[in-house]
């Protein structure tokens, strides 16, 4: 939740800064804005409920929802936080460099089967994480330009967490509401899944690989030589671990939280016993703990104060494909002025309860439409801070324009391949 710091000369005359209010000082010089922000939505949801403004019983309501949702964010960010310091995500990025040969198009290709997959069994906020920084080390070890590949993360971060409950917190959300098992809901999202995927890849071609636009006019890079783990061991337990739980929630469909905090504590076990060092209370993920209960009190209550009524209006109750398009026009719209998490709680609340197809039309606006704006998605916030730590930039005009081609063909292509599946 607080970022590391390198400790300089004490500010207040005391030996390590540690004189009257000297930590506490340091401590809160040292949020993120989005600490601030979480810290916020949750005072003002705990505000609404203590002066009756959101009543106890829809409150105590969304608790009881949010709770297994907050176990799994937990949990599973802590197990691929470590898997990532065991080089499962390393070692798999340089596979994928030497098995493009030198040639980008096969490298490209290889990328986005990567960061899909990773999006798709750790959800997208891991890819943003995680796989943004390896993505940017891979493009300085092999000498390319580093713009693509990061593109590639955070595009896919996005479109290609519509498959399973797991790739996104509000497949979760969605899910519990059509009553679908992961099983049954991956049986109806996986063509729009694959629809959004493709599209992607055209644009990302278009937009950044292809040559011209990666930044060389080279046809071919040096393949990086064959990865070595320093921890063979704890390699493959991590990485038997994220399969055991990808195989868990799809075959035996048991409660996504019971599963992922199994793998957490087999790679939490590996961890203590052969790096115990890198154990700490740092790895809780306290951020996304104190925001999403916040933003779902926050959420509930301005939707009891008016943002209902102004919603019921622009989703309307049509369960059609005409429908359907619109509830994700308006999910990707909101989603880029607002956030993609907000938007949804706020569309379910409107969508009637037996219309799933406008329901999950509503959850792919959602997902595959947030790319516009920097803060439209978590996942994109956060992809934004690690390429500011890389020294990666792009243009806002040209992040702006190239998302928003994508976000509106991208999710007419899902929306329409929902409609013909269903």
């Amino acid at each position: 939740m607080v970022r590391d710091v390198v400790v300089g000369r004490p500010e207040d005359g005391s030996p390590g800064g540690r004189g009257p209010g000297g930590g506490v000082r340091r401590g809160v010089r040292r949020l993120h804005p989005l600490d601030w922000l979480a810290g916020a939505l949750l005072v003002l949801g705990l505000l609404a409920v203590a002066t009756g403004v959101l009543p106890p019983g829809p409150a105590a309501d969304e608790m009881r929802r949010v709770g297994p949702l907050v176990v799994f964010l937990g949990t599973v960010i802590v197990m691929a936080e470590l898997t990532g310091r065991a080089q499962v995500f390393d070692v798999v990025a340089a596979w994928v460099a030497r098995a493009g040969r030198g040639r980008y198009p096969l490298l490209f290709g290889l990328c986005v089967v990567f960061a899909s997959l990773t999006t798709i069994t750790l959800n997208l906020d891991t890819t943003a994480v995680l796989l943004t920084p390896v993505m940017l080390a891979l493009a300085t070890r092999l000498g390319i330009a580093a713009l693509p590949l990061a593109m590639t993360t955070v595009w896919l971060a996005n479109t290609a967490s519509l498959l399973l409950p797991v790739s996104n917190l509000t497949n979760l959300l969605a899910a519990d509401r059509v009553a679908l098992s992961p099983s049954g809901y991956a049986a109806v999202m996986w063509l729009p899944q694959l629809a959004s995927i493709a599209v992607t890849a055209v644009c990302l071609w278009g937009f950044y690989w292809r040559r011209g636009r990666r930044g060389e006019g080279q046809d071919r890079y040096t393949p990086p030589d064959a990865p070595v783990a320093e921890d063979p061991v704890l390699l493959r337990i991590c990485s038997v671990a994220c399969a055991g739980f990808l195989l868990a929630i799809l075959v035996a469909d048991v409660p996504l939280w019971s599963a992922s905090l199994a793998a957490m504590v087999v790679v939490v076990a590996a961890f203590a016993v052969r790096r115990r060092q890198e154990l700490g209370w740092s790895l809780v993920p306290w951020r996304l703990l104190v925001l999403v209960p916040g933003m779902f009190l926050v959420v509930q209550t301005v939707d009891a104060h008016g943002l209902h009524g102004l919603l019921e209006s622009a989703l309307g109750s049509d369960d059609g494909f005409l429908g359907m398009l619109r509830s994700a026009a308006v999910g990707a719209g909101l989603s880029n002025v607002l956030n993609n998490l907000p938007a949804y709680l706020a569309g379910e609340a409107v969508v009637p309860v037996g219309n799933r197809e406008q329901l999950l039309a509503l959850l792919i606006g959602v997902n595959v439409g947030p790319l516009v704006t920097p803060w439209a998605s978590l996942a994109t916030l956060l992809w934004f801070e690690r390429c500011r730590w890389h020294g990666t930039r792009i243009g806002m005009g040209r992040f702006l324009g190239t998302g928003l081609v994508l976000s509106v063909t991208g999710t007419l292509a899902a929306v329409s391949t929902l409609a013909l599946a269903g």
